[in-house]
């Protein structure tokens, strides 16, 4: 069972990705070098990891899983907030009401 988990809110990610890509490593104790924050680690990690280019990759266009899920359904828009085109408000408030029994007394707020 880990001892640490690691939280970081889609909205934050999207308003500042750097600081939580900086913030990753240092949580799995790989903290980038001065010399990888110099010259653009950090960058090229956000570059192959963005929204643009993982939906473009091949294997997330086309296919099926072993369990017949599409994988289409695991690249949505990356907007904050378009899970109100997936989901009715009655489902948004199911799961809030989930996340908040199951987060209870952790401090994280969502």
């Amino acid at each position: 069972m880990p001892v640490k988990v690691f939280f970081v809110m889609y909205e934050q990610l999207k308003v500042d990705p750097h600081v939580h890509v900086r913030r990753l490593a240092d949580f799995l104790g790989c903290p980038f070098s001065k010399e990888e924050l110099r010259d653009g680690t950090v960058e090229g990690i956000l570059r192959m990891c963005s929204f643009d280019n993982l939906s473009a990759l091949e294997v997330n266009k086309c296919g099926k899983l072993l369990t017949g899920m599409e994988n289409e359904w695991f690249i949505r828009r990356g907007e904050v907030g378009d899970w109100v085109n997936c989901m009715s408000a009655e489902m948004g408030e199911r799961i809030d009401g989930v996340m908040e029994e199951k987060l209870h007394g952790s401090g994280l707020k969502l």
